[in-house]
């Protein structure tokens, strides 16, 4: 059994060949059907995930910190 070779008693692969294919690329959003105010709302979701992942590492770094 080679590394690329998945064991015997595990299913095949059935996902993208890569990560860099998997879950973490995203379509573009002028490529969805739909109409623009959905785009606006797709748009300002994003937004408000990315500020608030930045003020949760922003937290922990500020935690971090205080524990020295």
């Amino acid at each position: 059994m080679t590394p690329a070779d998945p064991p015997a008693d595990l299913p095949p692969r059935t996902g993208p060949a890569t990560p860099a294919e998997g879950a973490r690329r995203v379509q573009s959003v002028r490529g969805t059907k739909g109409d623009q105010a959905k785009e606006a709302r797709i748009k300002a979701a994003l937004k408000a995930n990315i500020a608030r992942r930045k003020a949760q590492a922003r937290a922990r770094d500020t935690e971090d910190e205080t524990d020295d």
